[in-house]
Order: structure tokens, then C-alpha cells, then sequence
């Protein structure tokens, strides 16, 4: 099953496998909206983003560094083999500008939290959400390190979430987490001289 997902992904052209990470984050957008005309009353999850949150600045940005500084520790320190994705981010994101990472990391941030934070948690609950999360994280399916990774991640993000109550303060971490590790994986060969993978949480 690792084999042929592989070989998919490297018969794909890097225009394809961005434009099947855009396509993906458009149906989550779909399936969220879906949702909230189902479960909410006037889509009353969006109530809770407020980027006037001065917590961003004191919990969201500070907690999505931590996660990325913890990572790129943990990726000296482990075998490669610990974060091999079969190379997808280092694809999607080793020959893009800085602009259209920050683009990608906001896309996903809000599309993820949107659905599995506002929607899913919201309605079901942390531990039900954070699996579903790291489960539609196909390709980390493959490999019990990611796997436990982004399980965690996802449960400290519905952590922090059920704290706040504030999606705004999620969305900013988890693009903190997929924005600096996406620079991390396109310019780890001029700071990083083993040339380990990295992992983007999307």
C-alpha cells in the first residue's frame, strides 16, 4: 500500500500535486459549509473567530513556534527514516516562494480548523476530532512516527481550542506550524548539512 502510494505521488508533476492540494482544501472548505447549514444555526461556529484575540500574540504564536522548534530538534536527533513522507512537502514546497508558502500554510490553516476545530470538535468532541484529523493525513498513515506526531499536534491544538473558544487563535498556530516549516523544508540544505525531511502539518 506505501509502495503504490509512492509511486503515485512521484508519477504526479509538482503543478499536480499542487493543484491536489488546492482541490483537497476547496472540498473540506464544501464539507464544512455542508455541515454547518446541517448541525449549526446560522453557521454560529464562525461566531468564534476573533482576531482581535490578543491571546494570538500570547498563546497561538508562541505555541505554533514551540511546535516547530520541538520538530526540527526531534528531526537532529531521530533517523531519517522517523520523517520520511515519501517527499511530498519537500516537493510542494522546496521551490516556491516565500509569498506562496505563507499562501499554502493560510489556505490549509483555515480550512483545516474551520472543519475539524469549529465543526467536528465543536459537535463531537476533541478525541473524535483530533483522530479524524490525523487519519485524513493520508500519507502519514505509512509511517507510526508522523502518525503519533501529528496526533499529538492536533490534540494540543483542540487543547488550546477548547481553552480559548476562539478559532482565530488555532488558525494562527497552525499557520505558524505549516508556514515556518515549509521555509524550514525550502532552505533546509543552506541550514541543514544532513539534509533531514521536515514535517508540514496540512
Amino acid at each position: 500500500m506505501k509502495n503504490k502510494y509512492n509511486e503515485l505521488i512521484k508519477g504526479l508533476t509538482d503543478r499536480e500535486l499542487l493543484s491536489h492540494l488546492y482541490l483537497t482544501q476547496i472540498f473540506l472548505l464544501v464539507i464544512t459549509f455542508v455541515l454547518g447549514i446541517l448541525l449549526f444555526d446560522h453557521f454560529s461556529y464562525l461566531y468564534t473567530i476573533d482576531f482581535s484575540d490578543i491571546r494570538i500574540l500570547l498563546i497561538g504564536i508562541p505555541a505554533g513556534v514551540a511546535v516547530v522548534i520541538v520538530d526540527i530538534i526531534l528531526m537532529k536527533l531521530l533517523p531519517k527514516s522517523f520523517y520520511d513522507d515519501g517527499g511530498l512537502n519537500e516537493r510542494i514546497f522546496k521551490n516556491r516562494s516565500v509569498i506562496h508558502i505563507a499562501g499554502i500554510a493560510a489556505l490549509v490553516a483555515f480550512s483545516e480548523e474551520l472543519l475539524f476545530r469549529g465543526v467536528i470538535q465543536t459537535k463531537v468532541g476533541l478525541i473524535f476530532a483530533s483522530i479524524i484529523f490525523a487519519i485524513i493525513h493520508y500519507r502519514y498513515l505509512f509511517n507510526w512516527f508522523l502518525f503519533s506526531n501529528i496526533v499529538i499536534i492536533s490534540f494540543l491544538i483542540g487543547f488550546i481550542y477548547e481553552w480559548s473558544n476562539n478559532l482565530a487563535i488555532t488558525i494562527i498556530m497552525h499557520f505558524t506550524i505549516d508556514f515556518l516549516l515549509g521555509l524550514y523544508i525550502k532552505y533546509k540544505n543552506t541550514i541543514d548539512v544532513d539534509g533531514t525531511g521536515g514535517l508540514l502539518h496540512e
